[in-house]
């Protein structure tokens, strides 16, 4: 059995260790045009020329969550590609998500102004009832995500494209559900799949369907967001801030005027990295399950986009 590991901009050494050391079986690689077309790939962001030569892939795992960019690209007949369930990413968007709302809320951005501008101010608490917390993208981590929220007493909504139950969580599906979802949420954070229905789906119609002094916090991707609409709504007053983790451009371009919105809270798409020992754990378990011909968690389904 060959693997061939093809990720831009990741050291693969630690990588091909450690995929070695999982699957002894196989023959295990760093992919260099030519090379002889493998079994299953392990990929990030890999050129159109790897997928012109793998013609025979069986599998193509993605070590990121997202799938968006490989769904663009022409793929081999029959290639299945199967996406990280987690890898202990749901932990750290929680973590990510979590915080982010709890800066909002208790206004910790102001109380850091505050005391570098050597002020000792006092606020009135806010009461988490008036921030009910709408988890777009009912997902694996997104599931992970609402239960966290869930866990320090805010009100939490999710909404799907089909139906789903989760205790603890009012949930909304499918477009009939999206506006009521929006009208009753405050505090939306975006963890869809980027799909050609999802594109722009954080604009000025849907974002300002949001409570007045509604907060977005985006980890999902950045072309979910129309940024012009998002800067207006900041300046209407409609909405209070963002905290965004993603961007249509990453980099962020020095000229972005994201960066003077003093409103905005940003990281260089940090939200959930991926873990490699997790990651390469659960690669080897579904590459060996695909070798016996059994089924696997993660398929993508292309006419789904996830």
């Amino acid at each position: 059995m060959r693997i061939s590991f093809c990720c831009t901009d990741i050291p693969a050494a630690p990588w091909l260790a450690g995929l070695r050391a999982a699957l002894p079986e196989a023959e295990v690689s760093e992919w260099r045009p030519g090379d002889p077309v493998a079994d299953h790939a392990v990929v990030w962001a890999p050129p159109q020329r790897f997928m012109d030569e793998q013609v025979g892939l069986r599998g193509l795992f993605n070590i990121g969550a997202g799938v968006d960019a490989l769904l663009r690209m022409r793929l081999p007949t029959g290639t299945r590609i199967v996406r990280l369930d987690d890898a202990g990413m749901g932990l750290q968007m929680a973590e990510y998500v979590c915080q982010a709302l709890i800066r909002h809320v208790r206004e910790l951005d102001a109380h850091e102004r505050d005391m570098r501008d050597g002020r000792w101010t006092a606020r009135e608490p806010r009461r988490r009832a008036e921030f009910p917390v709408g988890i777009l993208g009912l997902g694996v981590l997104g599931q992970r995500v609402a239960r966290a929220v869930a866990s320090f007493g805010f009100p939490v909504r999710g909404w799907s494209r089909g139906p789903r139950q989760l205790e603890g969580v009012e949930c909304f599906a499918g477009p009939q559900g999206l506006e009521p979802f929006l009208a009753g949420t405050r505090v939306l954070a975006c963890l869809l799949p980027l799909t050609p229905g999802t594109e722009g789906i954080l604009d000025r119609r849907n974002l300002g369907r949001l409570l007045p002094g509604g907060y977005l916090i985006n980890v999902a991707r950045g072309r979910h967001l129309v940024e012009e609409d998002l800067l207006a709504l900041l300046d209407s007053g409609h909405l209070a801030g963002a905290t965004l983790d993603v961007f249509r451009t990453e980099p962020l371009p020095p000229e972005h005027p994201f960066w003077r919105e003093p409103r905005l809270v940003l990281t260089p798409h940090v939200a959930a990295q991926t873990l490699r020992g997790e990651s390469i754990a659960q690669i080897a378990g579904k590459i060996r399950a695909l070798e016996r011909g059994e089924p696997v968690a993660g398929l993508v389904d292309p006419t789904r986009g996830y």
